[in-house]
């Protein structure tokens, strides 16, 4: 198959509970709960992404070979190589043969996924964020944006995760959603708050 890229960039990972890790963002293009298309916003399954990922602009890759080079020369050497699979919907095009790519050059595999879609062999690390349609129901970690319309946290705490993050809804509210995981994770051990690190020290 060919895997359509929207960006590949290395920078810390600023969420769960791999925050502040170097890693390799493959972003993968294209998603199955909104088109990307502001007009469809709305009527999507999930109308509060914050995420560009229309389109293939760090190219198209006719192999899982290719791709995993090019990932393999944004990392600057040392310590063990990481790459976060992302997206949109990653799942869409990640497969068995990208991940073990991935690990020939070395490097541990995280997806962050919606969980609509199948697990496939060779994924080390899995961050599970529900929206729609959860199928994936065990992983590594479950982070869901709080609060979300139809998603209590309630709903989700007696899943097969090793972690649990409520991570605050961007956008206006987002001082008053803060405070509110904040809350919520006091009364419900379980959790913890989750915060977007990146945004808070500037990186993408």
């Amino acid at each position: 198959m060919t895997y359509a890229v929207k960006e590949l960039f290395y920078s810390l990972q600023g969420e769960g509970a791999q925050a502040g890790r170097p890693a390799v963002f493959c972003r993968m293009a294209g998603c199955n709960l909104w088109s990307g298309r502001e007009e469809d916003r709305a009527e999507a399954a999930c109308s509060f992404c914050d995420t560009d990922f229309v389109g293939a602009d760090a190219g198209r890759f006719a192999t899982p070979e290719a791709l995993a080079l090019a990932v393999a020369g944004l990392w600057p050497g040392g310590g063990r190589p990481y790459v976060v699979v992302t997206g949109g919907e990653p799942l869409l095009q990640l497969d068995a043969a990208l991940c073990a790519a991935f690990h020939e050059q070395g490097f541990e595999v995280a997806v962050e996924t919606n969980g609509t879609r199948p697990r496939p062999e060779g994924i080390d690390w899995l961050c599970v964020s529900p929206k729609a349609g959860l199928l994936l129901t065990a992983g590594d970690e479950l982070k869901l944006v709080y609060p979300q319309i139809g998603a209590p946290p309630e709903a989700f705490a007696g899943l097969a995760f090793r972690h649990f993050f409520l991570q605050p809804m961007d956008g206006p509210e987002r001082a008053a959603n803060t405070r509110a995981a904040a809350a919520y994770c006091l009364k419900n051990p379980q959790w913890r708050l989750g915060l977007q690190m990146h945004k808070v020290v500037g990186l993408r």
